[in-house]
């Protein structure tokens, strides 16, 4: 039977601490928090003595001197410590050194000025790489600082402080209003809206009520709940979010890794180049020492290849924390990637495409039975049954305001439905296949009526007084309300949309009709799924998969991209997920897509930019000479370009 549960909390705990917590809430390009970045200041403040050094030039060259040894060493130290660091640990060289040695290079022939501009330079476009790296893990994990600590748990009478950890199943919890709600749970007694941006990305309070889901981390609003404890610390979406956010901090994508691979190959081959300029022409060319050493000098600045390292992952990490503003966490920046260069959206049906909780649509009463008397019976039996379709019926007599029924006995037909007795009369509930093994005009109506139902993807049940067909049942699963408005967004992007369903095909049918799903595969068991997911790949290219069950998880780690609902999604879909909707809304998948195939356009324009500028300064120190400060300004000011390009994705 139902628990109903209207008794007093067996414990009663709330989370500690009397000041309100705040939520993270969408943030914008903010020069302030910027300027508060140590890097961000180093590179300013050697700008600064930068200038310093160059007013005072005129006058005391020694004192210039000393500030310019100043500006190296405040605005080139982290990035020298970061090069010295891979040079020994990695035995690897890196842009860090190489822009290190072309400063003190030109400072080595009297060009403090341009070697200082290098170096400050240099750090600016570090410190805004740097910044941008901390506002996306900001985006993604503002949510952490949420994390409740301590509750306090009230048992008979007696108050004990303790910590989440020590709160188990079953514990009640009691949340006052402002308080951060300490674990996922069900509200058992109590009404208040719930701030649940942190963990959905909703910007409106949802309402809760008794039999309402709330998650830790979330915020109480005006009203206390009573809450039971339904999952431990380290299981709830709080702490899956965690786990999801170190992976997203560890994953890089592809194109960064093979540039990465590419830096380490070309710095060598650019000193090696570097101490061939230094050493050949004057023998060769007959240059001067000093001009050849200024040209080599120029040579590793404009060679080096700052903008072309710095064009991938600041896009990246911009666009995957305005995804986390909208609640779309990433598990790394190459998903987005591959999103990029999605085909196929493939959708789960229940829970994803529908509502996941099938309603009844029609109540048909039989030849001399009253529809009130029959559906208060059927919802009599049903109240004793925990099925998804039984839970169905009861609810459709609660919105009807019919009174239920004393059952003298029941029990449950395994296979088939349940049976009660009510005032002496046996009545049976369960699938409709009883109507093939019968014969006769009222069974052909009964059929007919089935075939009708069914056709429109209808689950169909009957309801027999004894022997003798009292009624029918249909109920359907509903399609979300976004769903069609997904699916036609989706569709304006070029992409095709697949449906992967357990369900039957007459079902599915309907269902895709609905929604405008272009692909329907019905009937499928969690190894079919896999083995369509696989097909699409191969006859369409990438594939995301979307799916909030433990069937799904299979389907989901085939796919190029698998995305986790993350409200109602299984665990099992959540930790292979690569992407998942806090919010469960599919409207934002087609949004999403179009965020990472504009990133991916960023970081070509970023690419192809770079290779650019490093191709022209290099060709025209030879071919007709440059000053050093102007390929100090060329080379690093793309660098900043191609940074500040990426940053616009934060918009």
């Amino acid at each position: 039977m139902q628990a109903t549960s209207k008794s007093m909390p067996k414990s009663i705990a709330r989370q500690g601490g009397a000041q309100q917590p705040r939520t993270p809430g969408p943030r914008r390009f903010d020069p302030l928090a910027m300027l508060s970045n140590s890097e961000m200041q180093a590179a300013l403040g050697s700008g600064l003595i930068m200038l310093a050094a160059w007013a005072t030039s005129g006058w005391s060259e020694v004192l210039s001197v000393i500030l310019y040894v100043i500006s190296y060493t405040l605005g080139g130290w982290m990035k020298a410590k970061e090069g010295v660091e891979t040079l020994v640990k990695e035995r690897d060289l890196d842009v860090n050194l190489l822009m290190i040695a072309a400063a003190l290079g030109a400072a080595s022939i009297g060009y403090w000025n341009e070697g200082a501009m290098l170096i400050f330079i240099f750090a600016l476009s570090g410190a805004l790489e740097s910044y941008t790296m901390e506002r996306s893990k900001k985006d993604i994990s503002a949510l952490l600082a949420l994390k409740p600590a301590t509750a306090v748990r009230i048992e008979q009478g007696a108050m004990s402080e303790v910590t989440i950890d020590q709160l188990v199943l079953g514990d009640l919890l009691l949340v006052r209003p402002g308080e951060l709600v300490p674990a996922d749970g069900k509200v058992c007694r109590g009404e208040s809206s719930v701030n649940q941006a942190s963990i959905t990305g909703e910007s409106l309070p949802v309402d809760k009520a008794a039999g309402s889901e709330v998650f830790a981390g979330t915020v109480n609003g005006e009203g206390p709940l009573y809450i039971e404890v339904t999952k431990t610390a380290e299981n709830t979406l709080f702490a899956k979010i965690i786990r999801m956010v170190e992976e997203a901090e560890n994953e890089v994508p592809d194109s960064q890794r093979f540039i990465k691979r590419l830096e380490s190959v070309y710095a060598r081959v650019v000193v090696a180049a570097t101490v061939l300029l230094i050493t050949l022409p004057p023998f060769v060319l007959d240059w001067s020492w000093s001009n050849t050493f200024y040209k080599a000098m120029v040579f590793l600045v404009v060679a080096s290849p700052c903008a072309l390292v710095s064009s991938i992952m600041p896009a990246m990490l911009s666009a995957i924390s305005k995804s986390a503003r909208k609640g779309i966490l990433f598990k790394g920046g190459v998903h987005l990637e591959n999103m990029a260069r999605t085909s196929v959206v493939a959708f789960d049906k229940t829970g994803t495409l529908t509502e996941g909780i099938p309603q009844v649509t029609d109540f048909i009463a039989g030849e001399g039975y009253v529809r009130e008397e029959l559906l208060a019976v059927s919802a009599s039996i049903e109240k004793l049954s925990g099925h998804p379709l039984a839970e169905a019926i009861v609810a459709l007599a609660e919105a009807e305001q019919i009174g239920l029924r004393d059952i003298e006995e029941s029990q449950s037909v395994t296979g088939w439905g349940i049976e009660g007795v009510i005032d002496g009369q046996l009545w049976r509930i369960g699938k409709s296949n009883l109507l093939d093994e019968a014969a006769g005009a009222a069974t052909d109506h009964w059929m007919a009526l089935r075939s009708s139902l069914e056709q429109d993807g209808k689950t169909v049940s009957l309801i027999l007084a004894g022997e003798t067909i009292a009624g029918m049942i249909a109920l359907q699963d509903t399609v979300r309300p976004q769903a069609a408005a997904a699916v036609r967004k989706l569709h304006d992007l070029g992409i095709k949309v697949a449906m992967l369903t357990g369900d039957r095909e007459a079902t599915a049918r309907v269902i895709a009709g609905q929604s405008g799903v272009d692909l329907v595969f019905a009937g499928l068991l969690p190894e079919d799924k896999v083995s369509h997911v696989k097909a699409l790949r191969e006859q369409y290219g990438h594939v995301i998969m979307v799916g909030d069950g433990v069937n799904d998880a299979p389907a989901l780690a085939t796919a190029t991209v698998g995305m986790g609902m993350g409200m109602k999604g299984s665990g099992a879909a959540l930790e292979i997920a690569d992407v998942v909707l806090m919010n469960d809304n599919i409207e934002e998948i087609a949004g999403t897509i179009a965020l990472a195939r504009r990133t991916q356009r960023i970081v070509k324009q970023n690419m192809i930019f770079a290779v650019t500028v490093i191709a022209t300064l290099m060709i025209s120190n030879f071919v007709q000479g440059i000053a050093l400060p102007f390929g100090v300004v060329g080379h690093e000011g793309s660098t900043i370009l191609v940074i500040l390009n990426g940053l616009r994705l934060l918009r």
